[in-house]
């Protein structure tokens, strides 16, 4: 069994088992960019490549700010998806935030000022980069006004605004005074500071600060999202890469999205060119679901349908206490149309016309029932016809294969280094068991799964190096992915005119 070093309690997805081709909680991490800039003290806060948890609207805007500028900042559309969502809220989530106001980082090189006009001690102008830790007022003779003495700053995240109210009672600001700030720049951040890494020295940036989740927080990640970024191949590539044996252990499913525009600024705006965009590109991982185009709310908000897809994965796993046995497909999304990008002349795409998208594993969505749903359950390795492995058929499958392994190892780990009696290794079995049949009767497994123990997955060197290894063969329920009635017409019904016809 063992061709390495092991210690610790390990999970693993075999291949499949099929007679045919045919974690406790969901914990949701996004990479990308945050305006903390409009967070004081952001630089001592924590809140650069470090993994936050987010519990509610105003909890986001504490931590991270909020602007409703999406664009440059990604993680505002998870934030208002998930805590300002018209169709309930669901959290807590995760997020990493690579945005660095600091000098020398995601700054502009030269300062901005701006004429103030001071009415009754207050002031307010609207700026979502600016730096608030750098602003600076200046004396109409010269010098600089201090802040905590002279005046204070707040930031209205509803307005999106700078405020700046006197604090000097006999003589308070007045006038036109010059502010001095610094701004954001996000045009510096690249692929490779969302795919980040791990230095030497042991600093973590990017996709790669998801390790430090656990060991800081203890609380494992299931779902992978980058709304935003996840387009850009490097960067889908480094998220499927990111999502298998975190800390050695952990394994998260990936939702991504199609590009609207690809990288050679050529619109991806039909069916047709997206599913080509697809696999020219290989956005075809088992560990994935990618979806296309994107959607608008009725207040002309932007969604990424990847960020709409976590929302419903979590809604749809806290329905099942935390198990991940329906897909997010067809469940009610907060949008009014698709949005195939702003010069787009495509008005989109019925039911019927999205089985283009679906039967080649691009997920998306539709009205349907009347209402706007996200639509597919598949991964993005199907392809209708095409050999697939059956297990990446439908995205629930390979999430419930994750959700075994990784609750597994949760629920064993505490037990390493004990000894490893009999008692031990019919315990381990024994609760298992328990847990198949439980998720069994939930309708989350099919037919009669069995953890074995068996010997010629035991051998007496692996035993004396005391590395043990149970096996589990599961049957995920796939999802009614259609329902068909065929009706047929018969004569037989006019004998009603003759029988009893003398009554």
């Amino acid at each position: 069994m063992a061709n390495e070093y092991l210690y610790g309690a390990y999970g693993h997805i075999g291949e499949t088992v099929a007679q045919s081709a045919v974690q406790a909680g969901t914990t949701p991490v996004y990479i990308g960019t945050a305006p903390v800039n409009l967070v004081r003290g952001f630089a001592d806060a924590g809140v650069i490549n470090e993994p936050i948890k987010l519990s509610n609207m105003i909890d986001a805007q504490r931590k991270l700010g909020y602007a409703a500028d999406w664009g440059t900042f990604t993680l505002c559309e998870v934030m208002n998806a998930h805590f300002n969502n018209t169709l309930g809220n669901i959290g807590p989530i995760y997020v990493i935030n690579v945005l660095d106001p600091s000098a020398g980082k995601h700054r502009k090189a030269t300062e901005t000022t701006k004429q103030l006009s001071f009415t009754g001690g207050r002031a307010e102008f609207a700026s979502s980069t600016i730096i608030l830790d750098t602003l600076t007022i200046a004396m109409s003779e010269g010098g600089d006004y201090a802040e905590g003495t002279d005046y204070a700053v707040d930031y209205n995240f509803t307005k999106g605004t700078v405020i700046i109210t006197s604090l000097i009672e006999d003589s308070p600001l007045t006038g036109t005074l010059t502010a001095s700030f610094y701004e954001v720049d996000d045009s510096t951040i690249e692929d490779d500071d969302i795919i980040g890494g791990v230095t030497a020295g042991g600093e973590y940036s990017g996709l790669s600060s998801i390790a430090l989740l656990y060991p800081e927080q203890f609380a494992v990640c299931n779902l992978i999202a980058a709304p935003g970024w996840s387009q850009s191949p490097a960067v889908y590539n480094a998220m499927l890469t990111a999502s298998q044996k975190i800390n050695g252990h952990w394994d998260a499913f990936v939702v991504a999205d199609l590009p609207l525009v690809d990288g050679s600024a050529q619109a991806v705006d039909t069916i047709t060119k997206a599913i080509a965009w697809k696999k020219n590109n290989a956005f075809t991982g088992e560990r994935s679901k990618v979806y296309w185009p994107q959607g608008i709310d009725n207040l002309g908000n932007i969604y990424h349908l990847s960020t709409l897809a976590v929302v419903e994965l979590m809604r749809a796993d806290f329905s099942h206490n935390s198990v991940p046995m329906e897909t997010c497909g067809n469940k009610a999304i907060p949008i009014i149309k698709q949005y195939f990008g702003a010069n787009a002349t495509n008005r989109g795409f019925s039911q019927q016309e999205g089985k283009e998208l679906t039967q080649n594993g691009i997920s998306t969505a539709v009205a349907w029932g009347g209402e706007w749903v996200l639509w597919g359950d598949h991964t993005a390795a199907y392809t209708y016809g095409a050999d697939v492995d059956p297990r990446a058929i439908f995205d629930v499958s390979m999430r419930m294969l994750m959700h075994i392994t990784n609750d597994f190892q949760r629920e064993w780990s505490p037990r390493i280094d004990e000894p490893m009696t009999r008692a031990l290794k019919d315990e381990i079995i024994n609760r298992e068991q328990e847990k198949l049949d439980g998720y069994v009767s939930m309708g989350a497994l099919l037919g009669e799964p069995q953890i074995v123990f068996l010997e010629s997955e035991n051998s007496t060197t692996d035993i004396m190096n005391g590395d043990f290894r149970w096996d589990i063969a599961v049957t995920p329920t796939p999802p009614l992915k259609s329902a068909s009635v065929y009706v047929a017409y018969t004569d037989a019904g006019f004998s009603v005119y003759y029988e009893g016809g003398d009554e």
